[in-house]
């Protein structure tokens, strides 16, 4: 009997995508290249992690790219939270709800769209074949809508939170200067390593109290991951303490867009700027696609 992880595979190697009434627009002025789908993850909780994958959309879609957020955290979903948005639909709605991926976006500051996702990646691996091909097509819309397809997973080392960072194209790995986040994000890059020392790993430290502090960190990692790891971490950039950050969290927006001048705000336009260099230089690996994202992610949820 056909496992799903090999339904899947041959529903995305013979799908030809379909243009829905609702859709048809968007589909012709479409360009065939796929997304680039990261994965923003952290070893541990309260790092600002969510927080980052926002304002680095927002820089990115400032310089000009077509981004999506979609929300992968299965405990604590809150992007609508740092948004002050509450999102009609979810994920789920596409999977059993008949809604077209187009209805589920929601609308973010500075043409950022983002896909709430609820339990909606944990139900992909209960679908029959015609289910799957259904959610596959739909959600491959996004694929024609996108320039970049941000996934914002959970914090820690579930099985869940491995699914995504080695479904991804590219994994973005937040940390502080905090012992245990440097000590959980080195067990992330090891457990990364372990599966794939090919993998596409950035760094970015967050919250640092310097600039001296920020590089420290970011080369005791990069060295120590290269030595016994084998897996070559690639720097991204920091972004120092700034007390603006949480204010902006309290009142439900995103820091770069109501303190556009404060250093955090710098940053991670400096940082969504270095990303984008990565990009158009060549250095980072052939996109897959969102489509490509599901299929690996159900391939290794089935293991």
């Amino acid at each position: 009997m056909m496992d799903q992880a090999e339904k899947l595979r041959q529903i995305i190697d013979n799908l030809k995508l379909r243009q829905s009434a609702n859709s048809t627009n968007v589909l012709n002025d479409a360009r065939n290249k796929s997304a680039k789908v990261i994965t923003v993850t952290s070893g541990k909780g309260g790092v600002g992690k969510t927080n980052i994958a926002i304002n680095m959309a927002i820089a990115l879609s400032e310089m000009g790219k077509r981004v999506t957020i979609m929300d992968a955290d299965l405990g604590l979903a809150n992007i609508d939270v740092l948004l002050g948005i509450i999102p009609k639909y979810t994920l789920v709605d596409v999977i059993y709800n008949n809604k077209n991926i187009i209805e589920v976006l929601s609308d973010g500051p500075k043409n950022i769209k983002f896909v709430a996702g609820g339990s909606g990646i944990e139900e992909l691996t209960k679908l029959d074949s015609y289910q799957l091909q259904k959610f596959v097509s739909n959600i491959a819309l996004l694929d024609k809508m996108s320039d970049v397809i941000l996934i914002d997973t959970g914090a820690g080392l579930s099985d869940s939170v491995m699914s995504f960072v080695m479904a991804a194209d590219e994994v973005i790995l937040v940390a502080t200067p905090e012992p245990t986040s440097i000590t959980d994000a080195y067990a992330m890059i090891k457990m990364v390593s372990n599966r794939d020392t090919n993998k596409t790993v950035r760094l970015i430290v967050n919250r640092a109290e310097s600039i001296n502090e920020a590089n420290d960190i970011i080369n005791k990692l990069t060295v120590v991951t290269e030595k016994f790891l084998k897996l070559k971490l690639l720097p991204l950039g920091y972004i120092l303490q700034d007390d603006m950050v949480l204010k902006a969290v309290k009142m439900q927006q995103p820091f770069s867009v109501i303190y556009p001048k404060t250093i955090a705000s710098k940053h991670i336009k400096e940082i969504s700027k270095k990303l984008l260099e990565f990009k158009e230089t060549g250095k980072a690996t052939e996109n897959q696609g969102i489509k490509g994202f599901v299929g690996r992610l159900i391939n290794i949820i089935n293991g």
